[in-house]
């Protein structure tokens, strides 16, 4: 008697783990060089930042160290004091080299220090932490907003159709950081980084629209959409079970590739002075110090590391993005073969 082989068991009965490994998508995604070299560079900094936020949540910590719920939570709202306040007067030199480029210790100041004599490399690893902290809200926030309107206006066409898609292009019409900075200035100055989320999430919100709106048509010409509605499907069923699952592929593409465009983007705005506020260890806010305090001066390492790691973490996303998307698009494939 034989014994059934991987492919005669029903999927229902494989767990989460067999089905993700058996997956066609996970198989070319790992085959394309690109895709893993994207994986291994965002799995990089997000290890980063890990480190760097409990790093500061150990600094910030009341006497005694994080031995209870009180003082983890004073040590979350004490926020990351060590890396914005200036040490001026403190024995640390301003805008000091790199230690293995100067007189100062290698592990003390690895990166150099800027004009307030703060540690470049602390400042640098915390903002991998912030870049990708409110990058994934701005990304996550215009895809359900862009997802949420691409599909009601597919499914319902018409009137409905029509006002939700001339409204989206009067939105791209605009230049993306000219329209960011239109609706930035909107918001108070106090709120920092979120009026920078609040605005890109509102310039990134048709992107999604029109890509999910095209998927979301192609679907609805398949019959099973159809006899769905013909048995009786509630609207919000035929949305969310039917049509959006298969839209998948190109919304999470999408995210991928808005993602890094998230992540330069909020450093744009923070280095015009329209995103995180003075002392906020920010790669855009870094960057715009280095350039005034340090690089006409010859102070190259006050922008140059902020920069590389911003530069990184952006290639990273955008290797995965196409790494994702040739491993979703046969007709991409084909073509590159």
């Amino acid at each position: 008697m034989s014994t059934p082989t991987e492919s005669d068991v029903p999927t229902e009965s494989r767990g989460l783990l067999e089905r993700i490994r058996a997956s066609p998508f996970l198989s070319e995604l790992l085959q394309s060089r690109i895709a893993v070299a994207g994986l291994v560079i965002i799995a990089t900094m997000v290890a980063v930042a890990i480190y760097s936020r409990v790093q500061m949540l150990f600094l910030a910590a009341p006497e005694g160290g994080l031995t209870s719920l009180r003082a983890l939570s004073e040590a979350v709202s004490a926020g990351p004091t060590p890396v914005t306040d200036s040490r001026l007067g403190a024995g640390v030199e301003d805008r000091a080299p790199p230690g293995w480029a100067g007189a100062a210790p290698l592990d003390q100041q690895l990166f150099g220090t800027d004009q307030q004599a703060r540690d470049i490399y602390s400042r640098t690893l915390y903002g991998a932490w912030l870049a990708l902290k409110w990058g994934t809200i701005t990304v996550g926030l215009s895809t359900v907003a862009g997802v949420g309107l691409g599909i009601v206006a597919a499914y319902y066409g018409d009137v409905t159709d029509n006002v939700i898609m001339r409204t989206m292009d009067v939105l791209l019409a605009f230049p993306s950081l000219l329209l960011a900075l239109a609706l930035v200035a909107i918001f108070p100055e106090d709120l920092g980084l979120v009026r920078a989320v609040a605005a890109l999430t509102l310039v990134y919100t048709p992107r999604f629209a029109r890509v999910v709106r095209g998927a979301a048509l192609k679907v609805l010409e398949d019959e099973y959409i159809d006899a769905t509605v013909a048995l009786g499907a509630a609207d919000p069923r035929v949305l969310v079970r039917h049509i959006l699952p298969n839209c998948l592929a190109p919304i999470t593409v999408q995210s991928t590739l808005n993602f890094g465009l998230a992540i330069i983007d909020l450093a744009a705005l923070s280095f015009l002075g329209f995103g995180a506020q003075a002392g906020t260890p920010s790669w855009g806010l870094m960057l715009s110090n280095g350039v005034e305090f340090g690089l006409l001066s010859g102070r190259w390492w006050m922008s140059f590391f902020p920069g590389l790691f911003l530069a990184v973490t952006v290639l990273g996303f955008n290797l995965l993005g196409d790494g994702m998307r040739d491993a979703l698009d046969p007709r991409m494939r084909e073509a590159i073969d």
